[in-house]
């Protein structure tokens, strides 16, 4: 199996009148393929995964893999509530193309998720399915949080080989690190700490600002990687605001609005949310530009 590793953008779901666009989703990928990214997560948060049904999340899988390279990865999001319909779900989405499944903290109840009860959640997931999962940690949107010592349990299981932890803490992230073994791949999951995570041990990121900088995430880990530490801490900073925008500030829809400003086709959110408006926009653009993100693409 072919570890986890460096930069890969949570796809989004471009859509034209509330319908996913295939030919819009081949143009980004036509673009991206271009860049030494690992792979793509297909079906994350960004990539609205709660506003699709199961037959277009698989459909969205199989259409990244058919216009994918075979070296780059495909993980898709198959996380659901429940255990079975977790393991079905991410066992037809093996056959259509994902090579592995990240799973979200189930969460609904959240009062009960202990950490027995992500063990039993997890272990009987992995033991059902037939290719390797990664943990999705994402506090913001699910009110739960898996704890350092639960991750270190279920990384003891042969077919739970990451995870992807978004929550923008990187002391969290070096715990979750000094309790695992090595070849546990460990992923930051917000561009605005990917330098100090690559510092504390993990293995690349998952990125949202990876879907309008590809090149720029590609160039802190690759920095990293040569000892070019101020140089990659540099153009950290740089990003930071630009990450921020696209996240905490505008969300999905700031960064759909984003790839359009930089040559990548974002399009609308589907509804409920909601597109910028005009003066969001052109915030958003100053900062883009500010960061110089405009001026390299066009």
């Amino acid at each position: 199996m072919k570890l986890l590793k460096a930069i890969y953008p949570p796809l989004i779901t471009p859509f034209r009148n509330e319908e996913i666009s295939y030919e819009d989703l081949k143009s980004n990928l036509t673009k991206y393929n271009k860049f030494e990214l690992s792979g793509y997560i297909v079906g994350g948060s960004n990539g609205e995964t709660v506003f699709l049904t199961k037959d277009e999340k698989l459909k969205l899988i199989g259409s990244v893999r058919e216009h994918t390279s075979s070296n780059k990865q495909i993980i898709a999001g198959t996380g659901l509530e429940s255990i079975k319909s977790t393991i079905e779900l991410t066992n037809t989405a093996a056959e259509v193309g994902a090579d592995f499944a990240l799973i979200v903290t189930p969460h609904f109840f959240q009062n009960e998720m202990t950490h027995n009860a992500f063990i039993n959640y997890y272990t009987a997931v992995a033991d059902k399915i037939k290719i390797p999962l990664i943990i999705y940690n994402v506090t913001k949107f699910t009110g739960v949080n898996i704890s350092a010592d639960t991750i270190a349990k279920l990384a003891e299981h042969p077919n739970i080989v990451g995870i992807k932890n978004s929550n923008n803490n990187v002391d969290e992230l070096k715990q979750i690190i000094n309790t695992v073994s090595n070849d546990f791949c460990v992923m930051a999951g917000t561009g605005s700490v990917i330098y100090p995570a690559l510092r504390a041990g993990a293995k690349g990121g998952v990125l949202a600002l990876a879907n309008v900088a590809p090149a720029e995430c590609l160039e802190i880990y690759n920095l990293f990687n040569i000892g070019k530490l101020k140089e990659a801490e540099q153009l950290q900073s740089i990003l930071i605001p630009v990450n921020k925008a696209i996240t905490a500030t505008y969300g999905v829809a700031g960064l759909k609005a984003a790839m359009d400003l930089v040559g990548f086709v974002g399009g609308n959110p589907r509804m409920p949310l909601e597109p910028l408006n005009e003066n969001q926009k052109n915030d958003l653009k100053k900062t883009l530009t500010k960061a110089s993100l405009i001026k390299l693409r066009n």
